[in-house]
């Protein structure tokens, strides 16, 4: 009996250990898995402001744009240094900032040409509406139902203006205000005219959806008519950055080479700064406005 009771205290002591380590585990393994979510939570948080500024237009606040610029900075820092070293890492975490910028603007031009483009869309869903018995301010907020995209979007602030007991003058003016562009402005006085003039208002929005969607074929043949010069123009421009990725993979070390030479490093600058100035004459001469 004594000799059993030290052996079936060390079994129970056993699976005592075993217990708290497999709950240790436990937490251990929620802990994780909350501070994994967490970051998870926060870089969707962070990367959300470029969603909406392509989705709604929206414009971010200072402390949306910090928090991209600081995520910005530190991936660039991560595979600056990891390619090059740290003076390439601090480098390129100064310019990451201006990428964060570029991208918010990108995706609002790119919400305001999608804006203008269904336009012809627009104008055909308030003028069925019109011709089905509604008023002006109510076909305004029945359109909508037919719209996707961004444009529904706009008009749902549009409707909302409404419903809040804004004159239909000023919400429609405040649609032209918020864009600043030519098209908006056109749509904006053919809604207006009605109330100034008089007149059929649906034949006219259906006039301005046949103008509108056949200046957009003009614009979409040009593209493609120049389609060919523009993609050599743009290779031309990224054939050296090309060139250089494919020396470092050849040649580990090529860019620390560069780093460690001052001469190389005020030839490659001045390279960047021509190759920079190449691709916004090349995107600005492949521009096609149509207003």
């Amino acid at each position: 009996m004594n000799g059993l009771l030290p052996a079936l205290l060390a079994g129970i002591a056993a699976m005592l250990a075993v217990a708290a380590a497999g709950e240790a585990l436990a937490v251990g393994k929620a802990n994780t898995e909350e501070s994994a979510g967490g970051a998870r939570a926060w870089l969707a948080a962070t990367i959300e402001p470029l969603r909406r500024a392509r989705r709604e237009g929206y414009l971010p606040t200072s402390d949306e744009r910090f928090r991209l610029a600081l995520l910005f900075s530190l991936g660039a820092v991560a595979g600056g240094w990891w390619l090059a070293g740290p003076v390439a890492g601090l480098m390129l975490a100064v310019a990451a900032p201006l990428l964060a910028g570029w991208l918010i603007s990108r995706g609002r031009r790119r919400y305001r040409r999608a804006v203008e483009k269904s336009l012809p869309e627009v104008a055909r869903a308030i003028a069925d509406c019109l011709s089905a018995g509604h008023s002006p301010r109510g076909a305004l907020g029945a359109a909508i139902a037919s719209l996707e995209g961004p444009a529904r979007s706009e008009f749902q602030t549009m409707r909302h203006e409404l419903e809040a007991g804004a004159p239909t003058t000023d919400a429609v003016r405040n649609l032209a205000t918020r864009f600043g562009s030519p098209r908006v402005d056109a749509f904006a006085t053919a809604l207006l005219s009605q109330r100034l003039a008089g007149g059929d208002l649906a034949a006219l929005l259906r006039r301005f959806a046949e103008g509108a969607a056949e200046r957009d074929r003009v614009a979409e043949d040009a593209r493609s008519a120049t389609a060919q010069a523009r993609f050599t123009g743009y290779l031309v421009v990224a054939m050296p950055v090309g060139a250089a990725l494919f020396t470092e993979l050849l040649q580990p070390g090529f860019f620390a080479s560069i780093v460690d030479s001052v001469p190389a490093l005020i030839l490659v600058g001045i390279s960047l700064v021509l190759q920079v100035t190449g691709f916004i004459l090349i995107s600005k001469l492949a521009r096609i406005g149509v207003t």
